[in-house]
């Protein structure tokens, strides 16, 4: 159910017209998409072209609306002395496309699609049919968009509207490897208002438009922004690809560069490994110790930490809320647990409008003089061995993480709406001295507002 003013600027990429357009539109809906790139065929096509369309919709209620607007596009085009033919197919495209393409697929010019959203477990047969023909891939919008670009001819042109999650994380390598080895990223759009580009559905997703071209050779990419599905304060610029994939990276990451970074190039020099660091999500699930909870601390316990224990750059704990503030320490409840120290905590959580994405708490001995710490599963630690870190590095780290620099970084670095542990890792960061540095300076301080930070770490440009 694509808003007509995101079809009609999807349709509005496409850039080449040959005399017979062949268009695929996998998951069609009521047909909004096709209709959208009819309109921009006719404007733009040679004279007595001929464009032939091929839906597939499984969805009854909806097959019915399709007709109607592949019979509307049928008389657009006859006015226009051009050649229209509209199939519906009312099979599963998975299943047929991979059957076609196996066979050797017939061949698109285009395709635009907003396909659907639903995890493809492991054992299913549709994984077993995306394997067949060379696609590893965990959700049906990655297997439609793959799918696609496996059918287009040479040049053919897959302009899609899907969620960046797969942009990075482990899960979508193979996919990432698959797209970029067949076909050419060339503009990708982003919606800064994750609720506003689809206003009447509860969209919870971080959507993009890309554009990409079959065999064709990859240059700069066209990266564009505007807040929602009105487009009226569109930006565009061009990115050098180096910049959206970067050389080297075995993990095929797409960046997504909305935010300006500049030239910061030594803050993001190291990864944690490097460093000799670790960070992972918060052991504790509250839900399975719930029998060892404490609504405030007492006897033999240890704090249960919470993301609302961390509100305005303050740390609160005890507080009263519905969670419990403490574990009964015991055998059941120590094997989650982390040994008293100084660590570094950012949320898991957050909207796409917050003003940052990053944010990061230090915990230290001293606000918490208990000798184990529990971590619940909404925060992500940055430890060692599951052990705590020197102070002034883990200040230094802390410093680091909440600047504004990093947060632009993070953000044209990830997509999601959650801060994950596998992001954290797969980031980069200033080196183990500079850190350390950072610290001392940030221990030195009496209180640091968000202008303190941003001109520190500028003036020190990571040197």
């Amino acid at each position: 159910m694509t808003p007509t003013a995101i079809a009609d600027f999807m349709a509005s990429l496409f850039t080449h017209w040959p005399r017979t357009v062949r268009l695929l539109d996998p998951g069609a809906g009521v047909g909004s998409l096709t209709e959208s790139f009819a309109e921009r065929f006719l404007a733009n096509a040679p004279a007595s072209a001929s464009l032939e369309a091929h839906c597939y919709e499984i969805e009854p209620l909806l097959q019915d609306y399709l007709s109607d607007h592949l019979q509307e596009v049928e008389a657009l085009c006859k006015n226009q002395v051009h050649r229209f033919s509209g199939a519906i197919h009312n099979r599963d495209f998975i299943a047929e496309a991979s059957f076609e393409i196996g066979m050797g697929a017939p061949r698109f010019t285009h395709a635009i699609l907003n396909p659907p959203y639903k995890k493809i477990n492991t054992d299913s047969v549709h994984r077993k049919m995306l394997r067949q023909v060379g696609i590893e891939t965990v959700n049906l919008y990655t297997a439609f968009l793959g799918l696609a670009v496996a059918m287009m001819e040479e040049g053919g042109e897959v302009v899609a509207i899907v969620p960046r999650s797969f942009c990075n994380g482990p899960y979508y390598r193979p996919f990432r490897e698959f797209l970029l080895e067949r076909a050419a990223l060339t503009h990708i759009h982003v919606f800064e208002s994750r609720t506003r580009a689809f206003k009447d559905d509860e969209v919870m997703q971080e959507n993009i438009i890309v554009r990409l071209v079959r065999g064709a050779r990859q240059g700069a990419v066209m990266v564009s922004t505007s807040h929602d599905q009105s487009f009226s304060d569109l930006t565009r610029r061009e990115i050098p690809f180096v910049e959206i994939v970067k050389p080297g990276d075995a993990e095929r990451f797409i960046h997504v560069p909305t935010e300006p970074v500049g030239d910061f190039g030594l803050l993001f020099s190291h990864t944690l490994e490097d460093l000799g660091l670790e960070v992972s999500t918060g052991p504790v699930v509250d839900f399975r110790l719930k029998e060892h909870w404490l609504a405030e601390p007492k006897g033999r316990c240890i704090p249960l930490l919470y993301t609302h224990h961390f509100r305005g750059g303050r740390f609160t704990w005890p507080m009263e809320h519905k969670k419990p503030n403490a574990l009964r320490l015991n055998e059941d409840t120590r094997k989650w647990l982390m040994p008293r120290g100084c660590y570094v905590l950012t949320k898991r959580f957050s909207a796409k409008e917050e003003r940052r994405r990053l944010v990061a708490y230090v915990i230290e001995p001293k606000q918490l003089e208990h000798d184990h710490y529990g971590f619940e599963n909404h925060l992500n630690v940055f430890h060692r061995h599951k052990q705590g870190l020197p102070s002034n590095l883990v200040h230094g780290l802390g410093l680091f993480l909440n600047s504004t620099i990093v947060d632009r970084y993070f953000r044209n670095f990830s997509g999601h709406t959650q801060v994950n542990a596998t992001d954290l890792r797969a980031m980069r960061y200033p080196s183990r001295e500079t850190l350390i540095r950072f610290g001392k300076w940030a221990r030195a301080q009496h209180t640091l507002s968000q202008e303190d930070i941003d001109r520190y770490i500028k003036n020190e440009n990571g040197g």
